[in-house]
C-alpha cells in the first residue's frame, strides 16, 4: 500500500494529528522536527494508524504557529528540508501511513513576497485592497497605500479569491472571475503538485470556507472547492481533502472527502461538538458558549445534538453520490484536550470508544492516546492567546514520551523541549508508562483502531441505528454490533436483548443481567462502556 493510495480507504481510516514543533525533535534544538517525527513510526504503526496530519509546516515568521505562510513551497528550517519531508512521506508509506499536510488557502503572512509584491504595486490584486479605509481592513505598510483585508490575525492578509455579489462602488470587491482571483486558484494546484510530487496523500485545508468573500450560503466557495475536487480526481486520485469548515453537511457535498465537527460557531456548526465534549472548566472561548458536555461527569448533557446533525450530514452527502466521510476528532491545537478540567482519563476512555466506532473518521490529536491534558497557564507563544480567557498553548504542550529504550518506538528519551514546557504534573501520563501496561489508555487506544480495522461493522459506510443518546448513549453498528457508552460518573442501566450472550469486544466497568420481562439488561459503572458483538439478525434491539 502506497502513502498516496488513501481515498479508497477512508472508511477504515484513523487519522492521527501531529503539531510538529511538539511531537519528537531529532537535532537536539528543543523543537520538534519531520526527522523526529520520523523517527517515531514505528510508534505511530504500532498504535495502528492510518494517515497523519501536520500542522504547517511551511517557511513562516510563525506569529500564528505557521498558519501565516511565507513560502508554501518550502519546509521551515525548524523543521528541516524538503528532502526531510520526502523522506518521511517515503518510511511513512514503507510502514502504510499516508501523510497530509495543512494546506492555508485562504491568505499568508505580510512577510510574503507575494504580499509584499502587492503592497508595492497598485496592478496587484492577490489580496483584496481598498484604496479607503473599511471595516476591518488593515493600513498597508507598501508603496501603494491602502488598506488591506486580513483574514484572521492582522499579519495574515487574505488571499483574492474574489467577492460572490461585487458593487462597482466598492471596487475592492473583484468577480471570482477576475485575473486576481484565478491567479490565486492556479496557485491553489501549484501548491498542491508541489507537495504531492514529494509524496504527500493529501491536504487538511485551513479555514476553508473563507475564501470567497461575502458569499450566501457558500455557493461560490463551493464553486472552487468543487472544482478543485474534480482537477484533483483527474490529476492526483487518490489523493483526499480534509477540511476545516465545521459544517460536514455543507463542506462535504462542496468538494471535500471529509470535513470535520468542529467547536467554532454557532448552533448549526459548532455546537454538535461542544455538545460532546466541551467541558468548560475555564478553558473554553464564553463566546463559543456553554452547553451541557455530553462528556461530562455530572450526566447533564445529551448526544442528541450530535446525533442529529451527523445524521443531516450523512444524509447530505449520501445525496450527492459521490460519496464523503464526516470526522470526529478527538480534540485539535485550537480546542481543549479530552482530559481538562473537571474530566479526567476515565471519561476519556469513553471518548475514544466513540469516536473509534461512530460512522465517522476518527482523528486523535497526538498525546490524546494516553491522556495528555490541557494544561492551564501554559505560557502563551506564537498568536496562541486568542481572548482573555482562552490560550490555545495549553494543548501545543509536548508530546510526553518519557523515559524510553531506544529503539523500542524510537530513539529512546526525547530532548528537552524549549517550544513550550512540559505538563508539570509529576503523575502526567507518558508511552514508557503506558506501553507495558494492557489495561492502559494507550492500549485501548490500540485496541479499538485494531477493532475498526478489522471488523466490516465499523465502517463509516456501515449501518447506525441509535437507541439511547444519553446516559447510557447506545447505538447498533451493522446491525449486530451493540456500543453502550456512560461517561458520567452514576452507574447507569439499559435493556438490550441478546446482551447475556453476546460477546464483550472491549468492554470496562460493565456486567449483565437477565432482566424481568425477558430483556436483558446492560449495567455500566461510571466511565464505564462496552462493545457487544451480538452476532444475530439486524432488528432494534431496545427493549419497549
Amino acid at each position: 500500500m502506497t502513502s498516496v493510495d488513501l481515498a479508497s480507504r477512508l472508511g477504515r481510516t484513523v487519522l492521527y494529528q501531529i503539531y510538529p514543533q511538539s511531537f519528537a525533535d531529532a537535532d537536539g534544538d528543543g523543537i520538534g522536527d519531520l526527522a523526529g517525527i520520523t523517527g517515531r513510526l514505528d510508534y505511530l504503526a504500532w498504535l495502528g494508524v492510518d494517515a497523519l496530519w501536520l500542522s504547517p509546516c511551511f517557511v513562516s515568521p510563525f506569529a500564528d504557529a505557521g498558519y501565516d505562510v511565507a513560502d508554501f513551497f518550502q519546509v521551515a528550517p525548524r523543521y528541516g528540508t524538503n528532502e526531510d519531508m520526502a523522506r518521511l512521506t517515503e518510511e511513512a508509506g514503507r510502514r502504510g501511513i499516508s501523510v497530509l499536510l495543512d494546506l492555508v488557502a485562504g491568505h499568508t503572512s505580510d512577510q510574503h513576497p507575494w504580499f509584499r509584491a502587492s503592497a508595492d504595486d497598485p496592478d496587484d490584486h492577490r489580496f483584496v485592497w481598498s484604496d479607503v479605509p473599511v471595516e476591518g481592513f488593515q493600513p498597508g505598510l507598501g508603496a501603494r497605500g491602502g488598506y488591506y483585508r486580513p483574514n484572521f490575525f492582522p499579519v495574515q492578509p487574505a488571499l483574492n479569491y474574489g467577492y460572490a455579489r461585487p458593487d462597482p462602488a466598492e471596487p475592492w470587491r473583484q468577480p471570482v472571475d477576475a485575473p486576481g482571483p484565478l491567479a490565486n486558484r492556479a496557485a491553489l494546484r501549484q501548491i498542491m503538485a508541489h507537495w504531492f510530487g514529494l509524496g504527500v496523500a493529501g491536504f487538511r485545508v485551513d479555514m476553508a470556507s473563507s475564501l470567497v468573500k461575502d458569499d450566501p450560503g457558500h455557493v461560490e466557495t463551493g464553486r472552487l472547492w468543487q472544482e478543485t475536487r474534480a482537477w484533483l480526481d483527474d490529476a492526483y486520485p487518490g489523493r483526499v481533502l480534509i477540511s476545516e469548515w465545521g459544517n460536514p453537511r455543507v463542506a462535504v457535498p462542496a468538494g471535500f472527502h471529509v470535513d470535520f465537527f468542529l467547536q467554532f460557531g454557532g448552533d448549526d456548526d459548532g455546537l454538535p461538538f461542544r455538545s460532546l465534549w466541551n467541558n468548560g472548566a475555564g478553558t473554553v472561548n464564553p463566546a463559543w458558549g456553554e452547553v451541557p458536555a455530553w462528556a461530562g461527569g455530572d450526566g447533564t448533557g445529551d448526544a442528541r445534538t450530535f446525533v442529529d446533525a451527523w445524521r443531516a450530514a450523512a444524509d447530505a452527502i449520501a445525496a450527492t453520490g459521490r460519496g464523503g466521510v464526516v470526522g470526529l476528532p478527538t480534540s485539535n491545537h485550537d480546542f481543549t484536550r479530552l482530559v481538562a478540567g473537571a474530566r479526567d482519563a476515565e471519561q476519556a476512555r469513553v471518548a475514544h470508544v466513540l469516536t473509534m466506532t461512530w460512522p465517522a473518521l476518527p482523528s486523535v490529536y497526538y498525546g490524546d492516546e494516553i491522556g495528555m491534558r490541557y494544561v492551564p497557564g501554559t505560557p502563551t507563544l506564537e498568536g496562541s492567546r486568542l481572548s482573555p480567557t482562552y490560550d490555545r498553548a495549553g494543548s501545543r504542550t509536548p508530546m510526553q514520551w518519557g523515559d524510553l529504550p531506544a529503539d523500542t518506538f524510537g530513539p529512546g528519551s526525547p530532548a528537552t523541549s524549549t517550544y513550550l514546557p512540559q505538563d508539570p504534573d509529576p503523575a502526567r501520563p507518558t508511552v514508557a508508562g503506558q506501553v507495558d501496561d494492557a489495561d492502559s489508555l494507550l492500549h485501548l487506544v490500540r485496541d479499538l483502531i485494531a477493532l475498526r480495522h478489522d471488523d466490516d461493522r465499523l465502517d463509516a459506510a456501515a449501518t447506525v441505528e441509535v437507541l439511547t443518546t444519553a446516559y447510557p448513549l447506545a447505538f447498533l453498528r451493522g446491525g449486530t454490533l451493540a456500543v453502550v457508552l456512560n461517561p458520567g460518573r452514576a452507574a447507569v442501566s439499559l435493556p438490550l436483548d441478546g446482551a447475556a450472550a453476546a460477546r464483550p469486544l472491549v468492554a470496562r466497568g460493565f456486567r449483565v443481567r437477565a432482566g424481568d420481562d425477558g430483556y436483558d439488561v446492560v449495567h455500566l459503572d461510571g466511565h464505564g462502556y462496552a462493545v457487544l458483538d451480538l452476532d444475530a439478525p439486524e432488528r432494534s434491539r431496545l427493549a419497549g
